[in-house]
């Protein structure tokens, strides 16, 4: 959309030019449902004599009033910008405009339940989408005060930054179509309180006939902050079961971030909206978070899942400080807002809540992550050049969340917690309601540490890139240790060698057959070689732990005697954050060629009869399923397949009844069916009926169409079977389940339904898209094979007429996967060699499915050499 990508250029000379005091916005939600009301007044300063422009992406605009002066709409308002020229030194601006509702999580997004009928609305701002709802500034260092009216129809309640000040039922009903079923009532108009200045993109509405549950925390300056969760009445009895605890959670993260700050929640209120159809996990909009309501569990999920939803929970939590109070100037300072929050929501997690092997989660989950991005030819530093929207958009990533998490989780080390948490809170206390840069973080962290942080952040920060650690070890005839060194390499297009602060430690097998950490030496590493004379001496464990606890960000080698200890016994650690460390290194040498992919398929069966933390066991699950499926050696796969499947069910049958670890073994083996297989299909048929049960396994909702969608990939249900299951309970879920299930069927009309449903169906929500897309995905290699050239003809179009969050869902989501991985890498390099001057988000999200396909294509030639 030209205009809509604002470069970084415009936004600083745009700040040159404005200082923004007030937004008024007044929002009238009752005018049918496709197009809602929006009336602006801004006042804001600028050069006398200047010119600058307002952001709107509108339906159509009704005025524009200037300083008391109505300007022509048609000679103003084009390419989504207002522009105002020959401004005063003061200025007031008011826009008129009809704005459209969207289904796509961007702007103000429109859900209907299909369960009641009711209409749900909420907001979703980041990165530039406040002007696809008001005429604003949209740029986070342009802070100001807002003041919200929301216009609505009665029995609706509405949320905004600011607390209710009063609600007045107005004249005249809302017209026929702002409801389902053209039902009309009364309007009622809420006021809401002004707000702290914060930027456009932290503003939040949300309006619909939501449950509520309501409560107060104490807050560090001895305020009650009010506390609320919304969620669809739909939903309204399952968040019944998990409204006290979700409170508790949130009580904790005050206390805990109140308490490591020394800085009191900032804001009136905190309420938590559990919303329908959302295209991120959350978002920190200034107390009033808003949560996909995925994480409403109607039907059983996995521990790893109800611990991401406590992370997600704390991780928002933390960006009322970090990222709300205070926020980044410019978008290539993203990580201040996500990498904090990511880890302090990890180290909150670990230390307030009852999932105290946080930090296994976070290794196997946001840092594998992360390891995966860095090895990427799109990898960026942490301080992310953002010249444009369009690059912040494709940052929200491995890089800027997991990386930055984990290169903090390295600073803490290296200052110290109690001097990095002190310069946390003398940052927060200076910048508090304004914007700040790395600049400003690092000042303070070198005033109260005493450390120079400028080569470490030169580094860690502003370089990309990631070193590989490994130890040479030698020994006497007894056995003893002579010589210890660790050794650093970079990757020849990154080469930086970084310092590290880190842990060495020596494990050994008790008596009770435990592998057990029996010494540990912590130190710093730097360059290409560190000798570690502490170590010399000493007796060889049978074990020795590079980067023990986790402290620092580096792929990691084991030598041999402890890499063939750990191929053997990494389920017989007791530590699950020990474990997750090893296992991430078995599957990073997997995922680079260096370890035979059944040596890792092995390694991960042996973990997964023990494991216990259940993250760790969910990336197991899936690196095993991904190495099966494309990194063994040709002639070995389908043996290798059937194999993985039948120790996957043989494993469920013998896991404790109800157990997370049954379900996941369960959820694990669907993705195994392949056509034609008559024991999986009567596998699948009787946990459906009932004539095959496993002891605590209950068949809910969800799990039946898990087991559904399986039937579906084997052709053992059609169209119609799936049409007839969504009648029998038809829900906002269950349509997605449907649609997924019906585009995962492995026949050519499926797969041309889906692949077309995805593309042209613009009436599709963000999540119906990402179900159609996921079940298209699915296709094997000979249907898969046809849509190569067909996605690559098709990515300009997608990213020409889709929105962003859209177009990602499309590209990343159709990359047939399946399809022969030599064919996708000759398609793909061709593309990209024809658009070199293509946008770098677009060229990015095609640069990243292509490198996955030539990794497959190199390791699998590693394995069928072996």
């Amino acid at each position: 959309m030209p205009g809509a990508n604002l470069t970084r250029v415009e936004a600083q000379e745009r700040a040159s030019v404005v200082s923004v005091q007030h937004y008024d916005i007044e929002l009238d939600l009752t005018r049918g449902g496709k197009l809602f009301g929006s009336t602006t007044t801004i006042a804001f300063d600028a050069q006398a004599g200047s010119s600058t422009f307002l952001d709107l992406i509108a339906d159509s605009v009704q005025s524009v009033v200037l300083n008391g002066q109505e300007l022509n709409v048609s000679e103003v308002w084009a390419d989504s910008r207002i522009e105002l020229a020959q401004l005063n030194e003061h200025n007031t601006v008011t826009v008129t405009a009809m704005c459209v509702y969207s289904n796509t999580g961007e702007g103000l997004h429109r859900s209907v339940d299909p369960s009641d009928g009711n209409v749900y609305l909420y907001t979703q701002f980041e990165v530039p989408d406040a002007r696809r709802v008001y005429a604003v500034f949209d740029q986070p260092d342009l802070k100001a005060v807002f003041d919200f009216r929301v216009i609505a129809p009665e029995g609706w309640e509405v949320i905004s930054n600011g607390l209710v000040s009063s609600k007045n039922q107005l004249v005249g009903r809302t017209d026929e179509g702002t409801l389902t079923g053209g039902e009309t009532r009364n309007r009622v108009m809420w006021t809401f309180t002004s707000t702290p200045p914060m930027s456009s993109y932290l503003t939040a509405l949300v309006a619909g006939p939501y449950a509520v549950w309501r409560t107060t925390a104490s807050n560090g300056d001895g305020r009650q902050v009010p506390m609320a969760i919304y969620c669809r009445k739909a939903l309204q009895e399952a968040m019944a079961k998990d409204a006290d605890y979700l409170f508790d959670v949130t009580k904790a993260g005050f206390d805990f971030y109140n308490k490591t700050w020394g800085v009191p929640y900032p804001y009136d209120k905190y309420d938590q909206l559990f919303v329908p159809e959302y295209n991120a996990g959350a978002m920190e909009n200034i107390g009033t978070v808003t949560i996909r309501d995925s994480y409403v569990f109607e039907s059983k999920v996995t521990d790893a899942l109800a611990e991401r939803r406590v992370v997600t929970v704390l991780h928002e939590l933390a960006h009322m400080w970090f990222g709300d109070l205070v926020t980044m100037k410019w978008w290539n300072d993203l990580w201040l807002n996500e990498s904090f929050a990511e880890f302090t929501s990890t180290l909150a997690t670990a230390e307030a809540t009852n999932w105290k092997d946080a930090w296994a989660t976070f290794t196997s989950g946001e840092k594998s992550w992360a390891l995966n991005q860095d090895q990427l030819p799109t990898t960026h530093p942490i301080v992310a050049p953002i010249d444009d929207l369009n690059d912040t958009y494709v940052n929200f990533d491995g890089i800027t969340y997991a990386k930055g998490a984990s290169v903090l989780k390295q600073l803490v080390a290296y200052v110290g917690r109690e001097r990095f948490f002190e310069g946390i809170h003398n940052y927060l206390v200076k910048h508090a309601y304004s914007n700040a840069t790395l600049h400003d973080l690092l000042q303070e962290l070198e005033a109260t540490s005493g450390r120079d942080l400028r080569t470490w952040s030169s580094l860690w920060l502003e370089q990309a890139g990631i070193t590989t650690l490994s130890a040479e070890v030698a020994t006497d005839d007894k056995g003893v240790i002579t010589a210890f060194t660790i050794h650093q390499v970079a990757p020849q297009e990154h080469p930086v060698l970084r310092p590290h602060r880190l842990a060495v430690g020596f494990y050994n097998t008790n008596e009770a057959g435990a592998v057990v950490r029996t010494d540990r030496v912590e130190l710093d590493v730097d360059g290409a070689d560190t000798v570690v004379e502490e170590l010399v001496d000493k007796p060889r464990p049978e074990f020795i732990a590079l980067n023990d606890d986790d402290l620092t960000y580096a792929k990691l080698r084991f030598d041999e005697q402890s890499r063939q200890f750990a191929l053997a016994h990494v389920q017989d650690f007791d530590s699950a954050l020990t474990r997750a460390v090893i296992w991430l290194s078995l599957w990073d040498m997997t995922r680079d060629g260096e370890l035979p992919a059944q040596d890792f398929v092995d390694a991960t069966l042996h973990l997964l009869a023990r494991e216990t933390e259940s993250t760790t066991y969910r990336y197991a699950l899936s690196c095993m399923s991904f190495t099966a499926k494309h990194y063994v050696a040709s002639a070995k796969r389908a043996e290798v397949l059937a194999h993985v499947a039948h120790e996957l069910w043989t494993l469920a049958g013998r896991a404790e009844a109800g157990s997370d670890v049954q379900f996941q073994l369960v959820g694990a083996y669907l993705g195994y069916g392949e056509s034609g297989d008559s024991e999986f299909e009567a596998t699948v048929r009787g946990l459906l009926d009932g004539s095959v049960v496993l002891e605590g396994l209950q068949i809910d909702n969800n799990l039946r169409w898990s087991l559904l969608t399986a039937l579906a990939r084997i052709n053992a249900i059609d169209e119609d079977g799936i049409a007839a299951e969504l009648a029998k309970k038809d829900t906002t879920e269950n349509r997605q389940f449907a649609l997924g299930a019906r585009a995962s069927r492995p026949v050519e009309e499926a797969k041309t339904w889906a692949w077309e449903e995805a593309i042209r169906n613009t009436e599709l929500t963000n999540s119906q898209l990402e179900a159609v897309a996921a079940g298209f995905a699915s296709a094997p290699a000979d249907l898969a094979n046809a849509y190569v050239e067909r996605y690559f003809a098709e990515a300009d179009g997608i990213w020409t007429n889709r929105t962003f969050h859209m177009a990602e869902a499309l590209l990343e989501g159709l990359w047939p996967s399946n399809a022969d991985a030599e064919r996708l890498v000759e398609q793909g390099d061709a593309w990209l060699a024809a658009h070199e001057d293509a946008d770098k988000a677009l060229r990015r999200l095609v640069i990243g499915n292509v490198e996955s396909a030539r990794r497959i294509v190199a390791v699998r030639t590693f394995n069928d050499a072996l």
